[in-house]
């Protein structure tokens, strides 16, 4: 049990809040949701869920400048596709503007806030650094009725953006900056997806943040670690408008993977420079892009249940993930045969115009998935790697002279190797059959190291691959800065193959399926593919090999 669930346990036996949980996973609708938004929303919902609570999902948007409704559709997609519902509880900060507002302007009945006249540049200058303590504004001793008034006027779109602030009055010489009168209400005169043009001033985070919860009677407010000097803020705001519902907040390590970047701003970077293909990219930790990658939304749960909750920032071997997800397609994809880069292959011997089909194991994880059948002719493709015209000692696969086994078919043995006149690479593999090794077995007991994947040439199909590797070279991105991400790319992260061969299988392939190709990784259907020709993203490889090329490279 980690330390929130046995804190969560402690309150119940206490009867704190009689015994209810009600916690709410609150983004804001800036970005499209991450990986680590995941771990955030798998935390929220399963503790709601470990404790016969609900969970709601409330929406942060209080900043129209960089709030869209395309991002609030996402994160509701996003939080679907993990496997939480949120049912009715679907809430808004701006449900509340009417009430935040009323709040501020009791805060400043109270003494407890004033509008500020200084610049956001002045206010920075006067809040004193970690060492020094701040200054007070010259406007900090205004008289209640002028705040009001202020506010007031703010409110009705008289002042322009940054002419006036609403301030918390705390403690400028506090230790912790954000108890140094933070802003609460700042003027912006930008449309809302929401409320449209019916407000021109806005809460800060804190505040709002702090007073939803406590509207929506939150009882655990579970927060990643960014936020742990906020909560004096956050228990200020509640303590001096003796609201009824005052939530505790609990902070947790937030994640952290190598090999990418978890800031939505270096995301939005990445997309509006054209550097990815959006938001859904493979290549990038958003949920959306995990999705279209293929991977299963059990494997990120395992993955965050896996890394579980700490109350220290820490990295997370990128590993860790793609393991979860190998462990979850290895269960559940059918397998199937295809050729990325097709070598052809004319078995000399195998009767012309003749074809049969071969029983093929759908996947052995799953006897009850049973088998399929792949058709088989005298005219195959196999991969170019699979063959070598002066291979080295511990080579197995196809070579001249040598013996391979076609998977599911026959013993197949090289004859002649032809090649291009003009390139000189080999283009095609003349070979002989074994008819009495159908299935992989020679009556004779005679035993080949080598097994090849292969299709049919008359009946594959043509498909593209995108495969997909690691969006950084360097292990810590987020390290460089804006204008070097370009330079830090992996050039390899998206390779692109056509011409590709498939088994006749896939034509009914859907779009978001994943399949395994033998000997090659776990692929899923791209949302562009056709009938006539598919297009498929890998998902991870069959085995981890970033270890081992890191490790040669170096």
């Amino acid at each position: 049990m980690d330390f929130i669930r046995q804190k969560i346990t402690d309150d119940i036996k206490a009867n704190k809040n009689n015994g209810k949980v009600l916690t709410r996973f609150p983004p804001e609708p800036n970005g499209y949701l991450h990986i680590g938004h995941a771990k955030s929303i798998c935390l929220n919902f399963g503790v709601a869920r470990d404790f016969n609570g609900l969970c709601n999902l409330r929406f942060d948007d209080t900043n129209p400048t960089k709030e869209e409704e395309e991002y609030v559709l996402s994160i509701k997609d996003a939080v679907r596709w993990l496997g939480f519902d949120w049912e009715n509880r679907e809430f808004y900060a701006s449900d509340y503007f009417e009430q935040l507002y009323s709040f501020a302007v009791k805060l400043i009945e109270k003494g407890k806030a004033y509008v500020c006249d200084l610049s956001a540049e002045d206010i920075r200058s006067y809040r004193g650094t970690l060492t020094e303590a701040g200054k007070e504004s010259p406007y900090r001793n205004r008289s209640v009725a002028e705040s009001l008034k202020h506010f007031s006027e703010m409110r009705e779109g008289k002042y322009k953006e940054g002419e006036k602030v609403l301030r918390a009055k705390i403690d400028m010489s506090s230790g912790n900056i954000n108890m140094r009168d933070p802003v609460i209400y700042r003027i912006l005169f930008a449309h809302h997806h929401r409320t449209k043009d019916k407000w021109c001033i806005y809460p800060m985070y804190d505040f709002a943040h702090a007073l939803s919860d406590s509207i929506e009677g939150i009882t655990h407010s579970l927060c990643t670690l960014e936020f742990e000097d906020h909560r004096p803020l956050y228990d200020w705001i509640l303590d001096e408008l003796s609201v009824p519902c005052h939530p505790q907040q609990i902070e947790f390590a937030r994640l952290n993977l190598n090999y990418t970047v978890m800031s939505k701003r270096k995301l939005l970077y990445l997309v509006q420079s054209g550097l990815v293909n959006g938001w859904d990219d493979p290549r990038l930790p958003t949920i959306a892009g995990m999705k279209k990658r293929g991977y299963p939304p059990e494997a990120i749960r395992k993955f965050c249940e896996t890394i579980g909750i700490a109350k220290r920032e820490n990295v997370v071997d990128i590993q860790l993930l793609e393991y979860c997800v190998r462990e979850e397609l290895n269960k559940k994809a059918q397998r199937v045969m295809g050729v990325l880069r097709p070598l052809k292959v004319i078995i000399t011997n195998y009767p012309q115009g003749h074809s049969e089909e071969l029983d093929a194991v759908n996947n052995p994880e799953d006897p009850a998935s049973g088998t399929r059948k792949v058709p088989f002719s005298r005219i195959i493709y196999i991969e170019q790697d699979d063959f070598l015209e002066n291979p080295p000692k511990d080579y197995f696969r196809l070579s001249l002279g040598k013996e391979v086994r076609l998977r599911y078919a026959y013993f197949i043995k090289c004859e002649k190797a032809l090649k291009d006149e003009t390139t000189g690479r080999i283009k095609e593999l003349h070979c002989t059959y074994d008819p009495l090794t159908k299935g992989g077995n020679a009556p004779d007991g005679r035993k080949v190291k080598g097994t090849i994947h292969w299709v049919a040439e008359p009946t594959s199909i043509e498909g593209e691959a995108r495969l997909y590797d690691r969006l950084f070279d360097m292990e810590n991105p987020s390290e460089i800065s804006d204008d070097a991400f370009a330079s830090s790319i992996n050039k390899k992260s998206l390779e692109n193959i056509f011409s590709c061969r498939f088994e006749p299988f896939l034509k009914k392939a859907k779009a978001g399926e994943v399949y395994q190709l033998e000997r090659l990784g776990y692929f899923c259907v791209d949302s562009s593919s056709t009938e006539t020709k598919i297009v498929l993203n890998r998902t991870v490889t069959l085995k981890d090999t970033w270890a081992k090329i890191a490790q040669k490279n170096k």
